[in-house]
């Protein structure tokens, strides 16, 4: 369906010639000669953009007649782009209007290029912006019930993904099966496990952490189930183990990918049948346990190579959350800043760059690191970009170029200023074209 702009001019010869010129292009038109049959014309049907003159009477040349209708349709239609369409008299009128929220203003007469790639990107960009408030909206409603339902442990989040991973996550946790969290090294896993441990029928009951893959093989017998006075060396008294110690209630086995394979053996048995006998012990106990397991290894992978057991694998990954890492979910990063930072502290508009252009490859335990080492070298409430500690040492993972501010104007340019054919000539997304535009505050056309 195509968009339909309103012009409204008490010259019917300028509307005619720009519905012409919108018509030729796959752009409907209507027109209004009149501010009150204008905004008559917008509460009867929808409309994606307004181009409105600056002056209605004759022998008019203020622009006040255009500023009180601007105003009009900015209460009833908050988002609507509204192009002025204005004679030099008018320039400092039309300025000071795009600084209370018009989206641009050309002169009279017009260049029909201009008018075109103007129009073009306004609508392309309000319709990408009620796309994003869609999302905001349906994306809020599900937190909401969410946060209603169960306990979210004071996660900091605001992309779509983590709302997602947060209500399967929730969804089984009451469900005594094995859960396999996934994702890179301080990515939040642990958080993730105990979401789901606070939303268990097991949650007032003990919650066991341990670090497998960093668990000597000598003393891994001991350490998950426990040793009896003698056993060995050193074992000057009973010791008991993780999986009695959890007994009930969840364990939460972290870098499961870096366990040994004799270890994974004697892991297997237990998850099996819940039974085992303390180092130096004939006597079999039984357990009952939930297992949480996370790794930032490719297990699958590691089957192949024959570095984990298959078996082992199927009976950690009943449920998989794959948590992805930072830099696939920006969004979370005020979120997570809101949570680190000192309350007397903010971060300068070079600091706030910097966090976003940065690829964080240490997720949110490096995120978190430099701003509590920003918040203790700031000696006034104002965080520096210096003060975060952070060198681009490495190339940017992200797999598309790093445009410059000369690439996307010349783009731009030969595109006629039409930001989706520049984007498409850069291999960018529209979304990302305006992102970059905005960044290097280039205009929406040129003119």
């Amino acid at each position: 369906m195509n968009p339909t702009v309103l012009v409204i001019d008490d010259n019917p010869d300028v509307i005619k010639a720009l519905r012409v010129l919108f018509i030729l292009n796959d752009i409907e038109c209507i027109g209004a000669e009149s501010p009150s049959q204008g905004l008559t014309l917008l509460s009867q049907q929808k409309v994606d953009l307004v181009i409105q003159d600056m002056n209605f009477s004759q022998d008019t040349t203020s622009g006040d007649e255009g500023k009180v209708l601007f105003h009009q349709i900015r209460q009833s239609f908050l988002d609507l782009p509204v192009i002025l369409l204005t004679g030099w008299a008018n320039l400092e009128t039309a300025v000071e209007l795009v600084k209370e929220g018009a989206a641009d203003y050309l002169s009279k007469p017009w260049n029909d290029d201009k008018i075109l790639a103007s129009v073009r990107n306004l609508i392309e960009l309000s319709e990408l912006q009620q796309q994003d408030n869609k999302r905001r909206l349906r994306v809020n409603t599900r937190l909401n019930k969410l946060q209603q339902k169960y306990t979210l442990c004071n996660m900091a989040f605001a992309a779509e993904s983590m709302l997602s991973l947060l209500e399967m996550a929730t969804q089984i946790a009451a469900a005594p099966i094995p859960v396999l969290i996934t994702g890179p090294n301080g990515a939040g896993k642990e958080k993730i496990a105990e979401v789901i441990q606070a939303n268990s029928n097991v949650k007032n009951k003990p919650f066991i952490k341990v670090n497998v893959g960093a668990l000597p093989a000598d003393l891994l017998e001991a350490e998950l189930f426990g040793a009896e006075q003698g056993a060995f060396t050193g074992a000057g008294k009973q010791r008991i183990g993780r999986f009695e110690a959890a007994d009930g209630g969840t364990l939460f086995l972290d870098e499961i990918g870096n366990l040994s394979i004799e270890g994974q053996k004697k892991l297997l048995r237990v998850l099996q049948t819940g039974e085992f006998e303390r180092l130096g012990s004939s006597v079999t106990k039984k357990v009952t346990v939930r297992v949480i397991s996370a790794t930032n290894e490719n297990l699958a992978s590691a089957i192949t190579k024959g570095d984990f057991r298959e078996d082992l694998y199927y009976r950690l990954n009943v449920i998989e959350l794959d948590l992805p890492p930072l830099n696939q979910r920006k969004e979370d990063i005020n979120e997570l800043i809101s949570l680190f930072i000192d309350n007397d502290k903010y971060l300068s508009k070079s600091a706030e760059t910097l966090i976003q252009n940065y690829d964080w490859p240490g997720n949110v335990r490096e995120l978190q690191n430099a701003i509590q080492r920003a918040c203790l070298l700031s000696a006034d409430n104002e965080i520096q970009a210096d003060h975060l500690g952070i060198k681009f040492t490495k190339k940017n993972t992200n797999s598309q170029q790093e445009h410059t501010k000369q690439d996307i104007e010349n783009a731009l340019e030969q595109a006629n200023g039409v930001v989706s054919q520049a984007a498409k000539a850069l291999g960018l997304s529209r979304q990302a074209c305006y992102r970059r535009m905005e960044k290097f505050t280039i205009a929406l056309n040129k003119r």
